[in-house]
């Protein structure tokens, strides 16, 4: 059976912090000796029920809820959240439910991405504001681990991280499909005018997503929820479990359980994000095949903890990590495979045998199906699953998930077809008139952080004239992201943007552009007088935003080399608790 996440935590924890010193009692006091503040939250208590005693030298934990009713991924975490606080009042603390902003890949538009740092700043507000000991952060999808995680980290008080799941494995035509990967398979089928109908895509829509949780490919979110575990923010062997298994429930109550245990720890976010987990975190991203998104949000979330990690650093690394998670979508299997062979303890298990992948030794644990989870001797690759490019395209850098691309464009050279941004891309990649030919390069601008809040459009759409002749995949370069189920030469994050006068900005159609990614290089083929010339006559565009959230993001978001966190968060410096009256 899969690693038990309930024998994780099963030792006598000593208490170290005297009830006394609970932060909750700053707020709540002693009846008798101290001040009207105190007594007037006593008080509120009592109105929402809490009877004299019941919090009393007891840890105040909050449960951080990204549930919503336009959630699918996280449409099981109100009932989890009961399972938490059952936890969290077995190990003698008090739980308080709050919900965050649920951040949903599904539905939001222009991006979620545009949301992380909101909900990071929603939740350290959250936890510094109110009287709480610890936390437990619930979320999945794919923004809302990193953005809790980020502000559990900025506020500074013990929290656990509780991952929705996977959802099961979809259902097509008799086989297993993942969501996002074969729906790009299925739909460029369609497009190329080929045996697929109207009646296949109806059974596509009605079986690829079939239960609550997020993507059970190899996606952002099951990326980031491994990411998690290895950072050392859950407990073993969570990150893997599906959704709607009863080991889900378990693995809710010993969250709740642990919490209040890190508390009398004192364990913070920060004792356990260190430079060594992270790099860590990163050697098990590329040992997944995992998602290029993983590189913003890694960076971001380490930023938080005061740590340097940089693209460099994800770039040497997978370059002696190999690849050993056989997953959709540069892979054959779904997260229920994955779980069930062993799940991510047992991919670990086997990291470790690769000499100096990992910092910490983890034990072997059982592999139940090897071609699921490979051993080092039978890697899918040497490499791991990302390449950070450079050159006079991509200054700051560039990332590609070579991994799941088609192998014979790792080197290529050809002529750049530029749109300048999404709404042109839509409007004119279909016409004839372009010439587009499967040596074309399709190069999308003002898709970043600055300009549109970096949304994923990166697996730029190829013509459906190209798809009938059977051409499946094509070098794409964008300053924009990459669903983490999504496949193809498709180089991401171009660092600087175009809206930030990045040489994206400069190139124009019929420039030719050359990517060779065993040199990690990317270049365009132009004079640099031409591009001095370019440079002089370039002019930003107008903000897309004049007031609102919008106009915050744009002005203050970091590149994507640098995670795309506001400066004035990521930046070091003491936040100051509450007065204490």
């Amino acid at each position: 059976m899969p690693h038990s996440v309930a024998r994780a935590y099963r030792e006598v924890v000593s208490v170290h912090k005297n009830p006394r010193d609970l932060r909750s009692r700053r707020w709540f006091g002693d009846a008798r000796t101290d001040g009207v503040r105190q007594f007037s939250h006593r008080s509120r208590a009592r109105q929402l029920g809490i009877a004299d005693g019941e919090i009393d030298g007891k840890p105040l934990i909050a449960i951080l809820n990204t549930w919503s009713g336009i959630n699918p991924c996280h449409m099981h975490l109100r009932e989890r959240a009961e399972s938490v606080k059952r936890g969290v009042l077995e190990a003698g603390g008090f739980p308080v439910e709050m919900p965050v902003a649920t951040l949903s890949e599904t539905f939001q538009k222009p991006t979620p991405m545009m949301y992380r740092n909101m909900l990071s700043m929603e939740a350290e507000e959250l936890l510094r504001s109110y009287p709480f000991d610890g936390a437990v952060l619930m979320g999945g999808c794919d923004k809302t681990t990193p953005a809790l995680i980020m502000g559990a980290a900025s506020a500074g008080i013990p929290a656990i991280f509780v991952p929705a799941g996977p959802m099961l494995a979809g259902r097509y035509k008799g086989g297993p499909v993942g969501s996002g990967t074969d729906m790009w398979r299925v739909w460029d089928d369609f497009k190329a005018g080929s045996t697929v109908t109207d009646c296949d895509l109806r059974e596509l829509e009605e079986g690829i997503a079939r239960s609550p949780g997020h993507c059970m490919t190899m996606g952002t979110a099951s990326t980031m929820t491994s990411a998690a575990e290895v950072l050392g923010m859950t407990l073993p062997g969570a990150a893997s479990i599906p959704a709607v298994d009863s080991a889900h429930h378990r693995m809710a109550v010993e969250s709740g359980r642990r919490v209040v245990e890190m508390v009398w720890e004192d364990k913070t976010p920060k004792a356990v994000l260190t430079r060594e987990a992270f790099e860590d975190a990163v050697a098990a991203t590329v040992a997944l095949g995992g998602s290029t998104n993983a590189l913003i949000h890694l960076i971001a979330m380490a930023g938080r903890a005061g740590v340097p990690l940089s693209l460099d650093d994800f770039d040497a690394i997978s370059r002696r990590v190999p690849w050993l998670a056989n997953i959709r979508p540069s892979g054959e299997y779904l997260m229920e495979d994955f779980y069930y062979a062993g799940g991510l303890p047992a991919l670990l298990g086997q990291l470790s045998k690769v000499p100096g992948a990992l910092h910490r030794a983890y034990p072997e644990s059982p592999v139940y199906d090897g071609d699921v989870i490979r051993s080092p001797g039978n890697a899918l690759s040497d490499e791991g699953g990302v390449a950070v490019l450079r050159g006079n395209l991509a200054p700051d850098g560039a990332v590609i998930k070579h991994i799941a691309a088609d192998q014979r464009l790792l080197s290529h050279a050809g002529p750049a077809v530029v749109f300048d941004d999404y709404t042109d891309l839509k409007n004119r990649i279909d016409d004839p008139a372009l010439d587009i030919t499967p040596d074309s390069v399709l190069v999308l601008r003002n898709a970043g952080p600055r300009a549109a809040g970096m949304p994923e459009y990166g697996q730029l759409p190829i013509p459906g004239y190209l798809l009938a002749r059977g051409v499946r995949d094509m070098v794409r370069i964008s300053d924009a992201r990459m669903s983490g189920t999504s496949y193809g030469a498709c180089v991401l994050h171009v660092a600087p943007e175009a809206a930030v006068g990045g040489p994206l900005a400069l190139i124009q159609t019929g420039d030719r552009v050359i990517l060779d990614v065993p040199a990690r290089s990317l270049t365009i083929d132009i004079p640099e007088r031409i591009m001095a010339s370019r440079r002089a006559q370039w002019h930003p565009p107008r903000p897309k935003y004049e007031r609102g959230y919008g106009t915050l993001y744009s002005e203050h978001v970091t590149q994507a080399n640098e995670g795309c966190d506001f400066g004035f968060l990521a930046r070091p410096g003491a936040t100051p608790e509450p007065d204490p009256s």
